[in-house]
């Protein structure tokens, strides 16, 4: 095979069977879309081919920089692609939660620029927010750059309809599958193959997998940041279903270990929740099914992720104190008060956002402890007195909930979360003060 650049390369990836001895199911048989055989990783080279190509020429003419709004696999693919060209590219993010996707944008060359945010993901409807500011402000003419905008260009949903999906239905001989299992993050590879599919097919299930609130699950958003982002459409979906962290790491344990399949959690998330899935509808059938979902990237860059979550995986002790040990029942008791209640609050706040938020909008007199400084922290012990009340703040109260749930498990009497978080607060009409 001889290729004039890497471009070409990007497709055409294979649909691998994956062994039954493995997944259990007796009628279905389980096919995985092996993206993250790309050229560059991930299933995210076909949506960012798709996006930059009709701007190159303009772009290449001004000697404009490429920009989008990404801190993972979009970001990796559109640094090498503006590369071949000679373009700068530039990430901008609100947080860089992978340390190595956030080392490897450096040694491709990109420019990395974190600004506040509320959430953890885009909100394009916060006129507030600095990340929708920024994204607003690349729209304008003359900014000198080039923006790909993920969010919300229908390019990135095309690259999966006549590209992923497309190729799905040719390896199945003309056929679509009756089941389309996908993890949602920008909706745009799931839109696109759903769409091809029921253009075969219009009976085909397509089921959307979200994190579960409060996880966090690289490439795979909770069912609130899914409605923050553009392309979502929910009508896509026959139905929506949650899985947690540690579901999507036993997946990608089990596509890693059993099926030489070297997946990141994404790919993990999606195989386990088809297994849950389809094992609930295995034993009705009477005639053989078939169903796909997709391994979006390699295993290669989560390696911390795993770390922190699995040290026993790397012959490391189980860690003290560490929330992700927190059963349901005891995260769902955790002591919250009303923002109200917050207003009187006679202790110590504690805000777990990133600094850059913490910076653009916090409650005056609180303190900024990031989640995972807090986190390294309570591995240690109590951090503070027993006697000095504590209010956690996050952006929608999640977090802080987990978090005031491990503090009370640990013996700490006035832990408390503050129930919707930030955006409560704000909501509220309570004063937040700029740093």
């Amino acid at each position: 095979m001889r290729l004039d650049d890497m471009t070409e390369a990007i497709g055409n990836t294979p649909l691998v069977r994956v062994d039954p001895a493995v997944h259990g199911l007796r009628h279905i048989d389980l096919y995985a879309k092996m993206e993250l055989l790309n050229p560059f990783g991930s299933l995210k080279d076909r949506a960012a081919l798709a996006m930059l190509r009709p701007l190159l020429d303009g772009a290449v003419r001004r000697g404009d920089t490429v920009v989008e709004l990404s801190s993972g696999n979009t970001a990796k693919a559109l640094a090498m692609l503006a590369g071949l060209h000679g373009l700068p590219f530039k990430s901008i993010t609100n947080r860089m939660k992978v340390p190595e996707v956030k080392d490897l944008l450096l040694l491709l060359g990109a420019e990395i620029e974190e600004l506040p945010g509320q959430a953890e993901c885009l909100d394009p409807a916060d006129t507030e927010d600095p990340l929708t500011r920024m994204h607003q402000a690349l729209a304008a003419d003359g900014s000198g750059y080039v923006h790909t905008d993920q969010y919300f260009n229908d390019n990135n949903i095309e690259a999966h309809f006549a590209g992923t999906g497309a190729e799905i239905v040719k390896d199945l001989d003309g056929r679509a599958p009756d089941y389309f299992i996908a993890c949602v993050g920008t909706a745009g590879s799931s839109t696109g193959v759903a769409r091809a599919l029921r253009q075969h097919d219009p009976d085909v299930r397509v089921i959307g997998l979200v994190a579960r609130k409060s996880d966090f699950i690289p490439g795979i958003r909770t069912i609130d940041e899914v409605h923050e982002v553009g392309l979502f459409d929910p009508d896509v979906y026959d139905r929506l279903e949650t899985i947690s962290a540690d579901e999507a790491i036993d997946g990608m344990l089990t596509l890693i270990r059993r099926c030489g399949t070297p997946a990141g959690p994404t790919g993990g998330g999606a195989y386990q929740g088809a297994v849950r899935h389809l094992r609930a509808l295995d034993s009705s059938l009477t005639e053989r099914r078939t169903a796909v979902f997709i391994v979006c990237d390699r295993m290669e860059s989560y390696l911390s992720y795993l770390r922190e979550r699995r040290p026993a995986l790397f012959g490391r002790p189980a860690r003290r104190n560490d929330h992700r040990s927190l059963s349901a029942a005891e995260v769902a008791a955790a002591p919250a008060i009303d923002v109200p209640e917050a207003q009187r609050w006679p202790g110590l706040v504690v805000d777990l956002r990133s600094p850059y938020a913490f910076q653009a909008q916090h409650i005056a007199g609180s303190i900024n402890i990031v989640d995972e400084v807090f986190d390294e922290l309570l591995h240690g012990g109590l951090p503070f007195s027993q006697r000095q009340p504590v209010l956690l703040v996050c952006p929608v109260g999640e977090k802080s909930a987990r978090y005031a749930a491990l503090l009370t498990r640990m013996g700490h009497p006035y832990a408390r979360s503050l129930a919707g978080g930030v955006i409560a607060w704000r909501d509220a009409g309570a004063t937040l003060v700029r740093d």
